[in-house]
């Protein structure tokens, strides 16, 4: 009976040293996302980071608000990095296409992005408010045409810790 007092001390004192050293939860309201994307600029493509957290040291995440106007296509992108993107539409219908080739392909100096000016090959899907795409890294993706204005959260969550923290 004695050794199972000072164990059962032990094994209690880890325990509460444990849960000091968990990581705690991040919180985004649907009320601060919304306002967060109505202040984004409505003349150009906004994507612009909401937070950015570090999780355990071992990766960050990143949830970004984005705001792109139906006149403003821009162009396809390839990220060559190992984030994956998770969209998921807030407001708006648009087709986007991911996968295949881009088309014109020019690499920015001193970035990790390639663009293009649009993708062929690739699989075109209709998005609608509530749809959710997840979009590996390196993966080819454009928006090929907007039928409304569209606003969407991307998700990145980063393997390589190189988003900053916000």
């Amino acid at each position: 009976m004695r050794g199972v007092v000072p164990f059962l001390f032990t094994v209690f004192l880890a325990s509460v040293v444990s849960a000091q050293d968990s990581p705690t939860a991040t919180a985004i309201t649907s009320a601060d996302i919304q306002t967060f994307i109505n202040e984004l600029p409505r003349d150009a493509v906004s994507d612009r980071p909401i937070r950015v957290v570090d999780v355990t040291g071992d990766y960050r995440v990143g949830v970004y608000g984005v705001f792109r106007p139906k006149d403003n296509l821009g162009g396809a992108n390839l990220h060559e990095v190992n984030t994956t993107e998770i969209y998921y539409m807030v407001e708006g219908v648009a087709t986007l296409v991911t996968g295949g080739e881009l088309t014109n392909p020019s690499r920015t100096e001193n970035s990790t992005s390639v663009r293009g000016a649009g993708i062929t090959g690739g699989v075109s899907r209709l998005v609608t408010k509530g749809d959710v795409v997840i979009i590996p890294g390196h993966t080819p993706h454009w928006w090929s045409e907007l039928q409304t204005d569209i606003e969407y959260l991307i998700f990145r969550p980063d393997p390589d810790r190189r988003l900053p923290i916000r």
